[in-house]
C-alpha cells in the first residue's frame, strides 16, 4: 500500500508539471500566432496614417511652386488675391487651413480668415524654421485644453534667386483624420517624442504620457504637464519575449494586452497596439484542462489495474485450464467450420450455376418473346413488303414500254419510283434483322425516337389494317438514353402490339405516343382508346394476361420482359388506366449526356 501512495503522489507531481509545461506552450504558441496578425494589423493602421498625412504635405509641395503665393511674397500682388485660392484648396483637400507666411513667420494669407485662432506669427514653430531652411518641415500640437489637435507641413516658397521668400504651411485636423477608425477592434495609438498619446482610435488613451519627459519637450509639442495624465494602471510583464500589460483603462480598453510597437519616422512617431490575450489564455487554459483531464483518467486506469492485477495473478492458473479445455474445443469446432466452408463453397458453386442458367434463360425468353412477335406480325409484313414488289414489277414493265415508245423521261420517273420502293423494301427488312438478332452489345446511348420509328415502321401493316389512328409526337431533335437499342424495341413493339391488341372491340381507335424530358430523365408514354386494365397492380407479373386464347396467343410474358429489361437499363416501367378513359404504360429511361450538348 505504501509503495502505491508514494507512486500516487509522485504521478500527481508529474501530471501537474506536464500540464503546467502544456499551458505555457499553448499561451506561447497563441501568443506567437497573436503577436503576428497584431503586427499586421499595426502595420496596416500606421501605413494608413501615414498615407493620410503625407497627402497633405504633398499639398504643400504643390502649393508652394504655385507662382501667385511667390508674387504676393515679393509684393507684386495682395495678399487678398489669394485668399479665395487658398479657402477653394482647403476646402477640396479637407484641409484645416491654408496659410502663407513671409520670411519672419507673419501669416501674410490664410484660408479661414473669419474664423481662425491660429497665432499671427509662426516664427517658433518647427516647421516653419526646416521650411525657411529649404526643406519641408512637419510639426503637431495640441491647440489649446481641448482635444484639438493639429498636424503642420511646411513646405518653402523660392524666389528668383533659389532662396526662401516664404513659407507655405499645410494645417491638417488630426481629429478628422482618426475619424474613420475610431472604434476598431483593436485599440491603437501613436505617441511623440514626448511620450504622449497624440493620435488614437480610443479617445481615453488622448494626451495621456508614458514615462516622465521633460518640461522642453512638452513644452515644444504645446503640452501643459498639469493636463496630461498617465497611462491607465499599466503593470508590464514579459511572457516568452511577449509584453504583457494589465491594464486598468475602462471597459473599452482590454483587461490583459499584448502590446506591440512600429517606429514611424517618416512622421516622427511610435504606433502601438493592444491586443486582447483572453483568447490566448483561454486556449491555453482549455488545452491544459484537457491535458489534465487525460492524465488524470489515464493514472486512474493506472491505479485500477495495479489493484486488479494482484486479482488476475490468481485467476491465471484458473485460466491456464480453462484455456486448454478450450483449445480442445477451439480444435473440434475448427474441424465443424471446415466441414461447413466446404459445404458452402458447393452451395455457393451451385448457385453460381444456376444464376448463370437463369440469365441464359431470361436471354432466350426474351429472344423467343422477340420472334413470337415477328410470328404475330408476319402477316402483315408479307403484305408489306408484297406491294411495293408487284409496284416494282408494274413500274418495270412500264418503263421498259415508254423507253420502246422514246419517252425517257417517264421511264427515268419510274425507275424513281422503283429506286423509293427498293429503299422501303431495304428498311423494312433492316429494322426486322435487328430486331431479331440476339443482342450482345452492352449499354449505350440510343436514339429514343428511332426506336420508335423503327416499331412504328414494322406495326405499319397490322396499324392500317387495324384502322388505328396514330399520333406520334416525334421531337425535333434525337433524345439520346442509354439502353440496348434492339431490347429498347422489344419494349416498345411489346407496348404498341399490346395496345392494338386492346383496341381490338373498340370504336374509337387511337394510338399516342410522346416523348418528354425532365432534368435527366426521358419519358416514353404509349395510350391507347381501350377499355383499360382491370388489374393494374398485376399487370407486370409472369403469366397474366387479359387477352383471350381466340385473340391471340399471348401468354403473360410480354410485360414482364419489358419490366425485366427497363429495370436493366436503370429505369423504370409503369402502367394505369387513363382519367379520360384507356390505358396509359410509361417508360422512364436516365437521359445520356452527348459531348457538346447543354447540362
Amino acid at each position: 500500500m505504501t509503495r502505491i501512495v508514494a507512486g500516487t503522489i509522485l504521478f500527481l507531481a508529474l501530471a501537474a508539471g506536464f500540464t503546467g509545461g502544456v499551458w505555457w506552450f499553448a499561451y506561447s504558441s497563441a501568443l506567437d500566432q497573436l503577436a503576428e496578425r497584431g503586427r499586421s494589423d499595426l502595420a496596416l493602421a500606421s501605413d494608413r496614417l501615414v498615407s493620410q498625412l503625407q497627402q497633405y504635405r504633398e499639398l504643400a509641395v504643390l502649393m508652394a511652386d504655385h507662382p501667385a503665393l511667390a508674387a504676393v511674397l515679393e509684393g507684386q500682388r495682395p495678399a487678398r488675391s489669394i485668399e479665395t485660392l487658398l479657402l477653394r484648396t482647403a476646402d477640396k483637400t479637407g484641409t484645416r487651413a491654408l496659410l502663407l507666411l513671409d520670411s519672419s513667420g507673419h501669416v501674410v494669407a490664410q484660408s479661414n480668415t473669419a474664423r481662425s485662432s491660429a497665432p499671427r506669427s509662426r516664427a517658433d514653430d518647427p516647421s516653419f524654421t526646416r521650411a525657411m531652411q529649404g526643406a519641408l518641415g512637419a510639426h503637431h500640437s495640441r491647440n489649446g485644453a481641448g482635444a484639438a489637435r493639429s498636424f503642420v507641413f511646411s513646405a518653402p516658397v523660392f524666389g528668383a534667386n533659389a532662396r526662401p521668400l516664404g513659407v507655405v504651411s499645410v494645417e491638417v485636423n488630426v481629429a478628422a483624420v482618426e475619424q474613420a477608425w475610431i472604434g476598431d477592434a483593436q485599440a491603437v495609438y501613436f505617441t511623440d517624442a514626448a511620450g504622449v498619446v497624440f493620435i488614437a482610435n480610443r479617445t481615453e488613451l488622448l494626451f495621456r504620457r508614458l514615462g516622465a519627459p521633460g518640461a522642453d519637450t512638452l513644452a515644444r509639442f504645446g503640452y501643459d504637464p498639469a493636463q496630461l495624465a498617465a497611462f491607465p494602471g499599466i503593470t508590464p510583464r514579459d511572457h516568452d519575449g511577449h509584453e504583457i500589460w494589465a491594464i486598468d483603462g475602462g471597459p473599452y480598453l482590454p483587461g490583459r494586452a499584448l502590446h506591440l510597437t512600429r517606429p514611424l519616422p517618416v512622421i516622427g512617431m511610435t504606433g502601438a497596439l493592444l491586443l486582447d490575450v483572453a483568447p490566448a489564455e483561454r486556449v491555453a487554459i482549455l488545452q491544459a484542462s484537457v491535458a489534465g483531464a487525460l492524465l488524470a483518467i489515464f493514472g486512474a486506469t493506472l491505479l485500477l489495474l495495479l489493484q486488479r492485477r494482484r486479482a488476475l495473478t490468481d485467476r491465471l492458473a484458473i485460466e491456464a485450464r480453462a484455456n486448454a479445455v478450450l483449445e480442445s474445443r477451439v480444435t473440434t469446432r475448427t474441424a465443424e467450420l471446415s466441414v461447413a466452408n466446404r459445404d458452402l463453397r458447393r452451395e455457393v458453386a451451385e448457385r453460381k450455376e444456376a444464376e448463370t442458367a437463369l440469365k441464359r434463360a431470361q436471354e432466350e425468353l426474351v429472344q423467343a418473346g422477340k420472334l413470337s412477335a415477328l410470328g404475330q406480325m408476319s402477316a402483315g409484313l408479307s403484305h408489306e413488303l408484297n406491294q411495293p414488289l408487284m409496284a416494282i414489277h408494274s413500274f418495270a414493265e412500264n418503263g421498259a414500254l415508254l423507253l420502246a415508245r422514246g419517252k425517257p423521261d417517264q421511264a427515268a420517273a419510274n425507275l424513281g419510283r422503283i429506286s423509293e420502293l427498293s429503299h422501303r423494301m431495304g428498311r423494312i427488312i433492316r429494322n426486322l434483322r435487328a430486331f431479331a438478332r440476339q443482342e450482345s452489345e452492352p449499354m449505350g446511348d440510343v436514339d429514343l425516337g428511332a426506336v420508335v420509328d423503327a416499331v412504328l415502321e414494322m406495326t405499319a401493316a397490322r396499324v392500317a389494317h387495324s384502322g388505328v389512328a396514330v399520333h406520334w409526337a416525334r421531337p425535333d431533335a434525337a433524345v439520346f438514353v442509354r439502353g440496348g437499342e434492339v431490347r429498347l424495341q422489344q419494349v416498345v413493339l411489346n407496348l404498341v402490339s399490346n395496345a392494338l391488341d386492346a383496341m381490338a372491340g373498340s370504336a374509337d381507335r387511337r394510338l399516342e405516343l410522346k416523348i418528354e424530358r425532365s432534368d435527366a430523365t426521358v419519358r416514353l408514354s404509349v395510350r391507347d382508346s381501350g377499355p383499360g386494365i382491370e388489374e393494374p397492380e398485376k399487370i407486370f407479373d409472369p403469366f397474366y394476361t387479359t387477352k383471350k386464347v381466340s385473340q391471340s396467343e399471348g401468354i403473360g410474358l410480354g410485360l414482364s420482359i419489358s419490366y425485366g429489361l427497363v429495370q436493366s437499363f436503370g429505369g423504370a416501367i409503369r402502367g394505369r388506366n387513363h382519367p379520360d378513359g384507356g390505358a396509359i404504360f410509361t417508360v422512364e429511361l436516365a437521359e445520356a449526356r452527348r459531348k457538346g450538348q447543354a447540362a
